[in-house]
C-alpha cells in the first residue's frame, strides 16, 4: 500500500466517521458505500490491496483489539454455549452451504467445502464494528462478539485443512483430527505463551511507550509465529488478547500493565482498530463495486439464501441444548445472532487464497462478495431496528425513572 493511498484511506475515513455518527447510520456500512464510491468515480486510483496484506498485517490487530475488551470472567461464564455455536456451528453451517452449491449449481465438492468454510462463520471484524456502534445488553453483545472471534478461528481452521486436501493431502479421519488439534490448540497455547512473556517484560518499566509496544508484539508475534507453525493465527491472536486484556491488569506473576500504561494501551488499541477497520471496509466497498456485475448471477443469490438458511439451522437448534440450564439463551438473543451473523474481510481474503487450480474459484469470489454485500448492507443497516423492536437495548441509569 503506497503512503499516497493509505493518505486517501485516513481521509476519507475521518468523513466517514463524522457524516455515520450525524445520521446515525453504521460506520462499517458508510466506509463500504465510500470504497465503492471511490472505486466508480475515481477511476484513476488504485484501491487495489493483496490478500495477505488483509489477512496478516489488518487481521492480527482486530481480533487482538476486540479479545482485549473481553472480560474473562463473563467470557469464561458462557464459553460452552459460543464454543458449541463457534465450532460445531460452523460444520453445520458449512456442511448445509457447500451441499447447497453442489446440489444447486452443480459445484465440485472440493469447491462447494472451500466455500462453505470460508462463508459459514461470522466475521469478527465486521460484527465488533456494528455492535460497537449498537448499545445493547451486556451478554447479547458478548455472545455476538466472543462467538463471531471463536467462529473465526474455527472457519479459518477447516479452510486451511481443506487446502492441504486441494495441494493432495490424503482424507484421512485420524489425520484431519491432528491437524485440527494441532491448529486450533497450538494457536491457542501460542497466543497464551506470547503474551504472558510480554506481559512479564512489562511488569519491568514503567514506560507506556515501551508496553505498548510489546503488546503490539504479542499481537502480532502470536499470529505470524502460529501461522509459521501452520496453527490458528486468529485464535493465537485471540488467546493473546485475552490474556493482556485480564492478566495484564491483575500483576499476575509480576507481569503488569501500569495504570498510566493502561489508558495508553486502551487509546493505542482503540485507534489501531479504527484504522484497519477503515482500510478493511474501504477495500471490501472497492471490490463490491468492481464485481458488482457479479451479484446478477444465480450462485450469488444461491449462497446469500444458503448462508441465511445454515444460520438458521445452526443457531436455534444448538441454543436450544441449554433451555434447562443457567446459560439459557433468551430467544431475542437467538434472533439477533442469526439475523447479526455479518461477514466480511476474512471471508474475502479466504475467498481470493483458494488455489487457481480449482474450478469454481471465480464463482466463489463472486458468491463470497456477494454474501459480505447483502450481509453489510441488508443486515447491518437493519440491525439497530431489529435492536429497538426487540427491545434490547442496554439500560442506561434512570432510564426507568417516572
Amino acid at each position: 500500500m503506497s503512503a499516497s493511498q493509505l493518505g486517501l484511506f485516513l481521509m476519507v475515513a475521518c468523513v466517514v466517521a463524522i457524516v455515520s455518527r450525524r445520521l446515525k447510520l453504521p460506520y462499517s456500512v458508510g466506509l463500504v458505500a465510500a470504497g465503492a464510491g471511490l472505486a466508480l468515480f475515481g477511476k484513476s486510483i488504485s484501491l487495489t490491496v493483496a490478500p495477505d496484506f488483509v489477512y496478516t498485517i489488518l487481521l492480527p490487530p482486530l481480533i487482538f483489539e476486540a479479545a482485549l475488551h473481553l472480560k474473562w470472567r463473563p467470557f469464561r461464564a458462557d464459553l460452552p454455549v459460543t464454543l458449541l455455536l463457534a465450532f460445531p456451528g460452523v460444520a453445520i453451517s458449512g456442511a448445509i452451504i457447500a451441499v447447497g452449491m453442489h446440489v444447486g449449481i452443480g459445484w465440485g465438492w472440493l469447491g462447494a467445502a472451500l466455500f462453505g468454510a470460508l462463508i459459514a462463520a461470522t466475521d469478527p471484524v465486521a460484527v465488533v464494528a456494528a455492535f460497537k456502534d449498537l448499545r445493547v445488553e451486556p451478554r447479547l453483545s458478548l455472545l455476538v462478539e466472543s462467538e463471531s472471534l471463536l467462529n473465526d478461528g474455527a472457519a479459518a481452521v477447516a479452510f486451511a485443512v481443506l487446502l492441504s486436501v486441494a495441494h493432495g493431502a490424503q482424507l484421512e479421519p485420524v489425520k484431519i483430527a491432528g491437524a485440527l488439534v494441532w491448529m486450533a490448540g497450538g494457536g491457542v497455547a501460542v497466543g497464551v505463551l506470547t503474551a504472558l512473556t510480554a506481559l512479564l517484560v512489562a511488569g519491568r518499566t514503567q514506560d507506556h511507550l515501551v508496553e505498548v509496544t510489546l503488546t503490539t508484539i504479542a499481537a502480532y508475534g502470536s499470529f505470524w509465529m502460529a501461522e509459521h507453525l501452520h496453527m490458528s493465527g486468529v485464535l493465537a491472536a485471540l488467546a493473546a488478547g485475552l490474556v493482556v486484556g485480564n492478566l495484564g491488569r491483575t500483576g499476575w506473576m509480576g507481569g503488569a500493565i501500569s495504570r498510566s500504561g493502561q489508558a495508553h494501551l486502551i487509546t493505542f488499541w482503540d485507534y489501531a482498530a479504527f484504522l484497519c477497520n477503515s482500510v478493511v471496509f474501504i477495500v471490501i466497498g472497492a471490490h463490491e463495486a468492481m464485481r458488482g456485475a457479479g451479484l446478477l448471477i444465480p450462485a450469488a443469490w444461491l449462497a446469500i439464501g444458503l448462508v441465511l438458511l445454515a444460520r438458521i439451522a445452526t443457531v436455534y437448534p444448538l441454543c436450544a441444548a441449554f433451555l434447562k440450564t443457567r446459560l439459557k439463551v433468551d430467544l431475542r438473543h437467538q434472533h439477533v445472532l442469526v439475523w447479526g451473523g455479518l461477514k466480511g474481510a476474512l471471508a474475502l481474503a479466504l475467498a481470493l487464497a483458494v488455489p487457481d487450480d480449482v474450478p469454481e474459484k471465480e464463482g466463489i469470489i463472486i458468491a463470497a462478495f456477494a454474501v459480505v454485500a447483502f450481509s453489510l448492507f441488508v443486515q447491518g443497516l437493519t440491525m439497530p431496528w431489529l435492536i429497538g423492536v426487540l427491545d434490547l437495548k442496554a439500560k442506561r441509569p434512570g432510564d426507568d425513572a417516572p
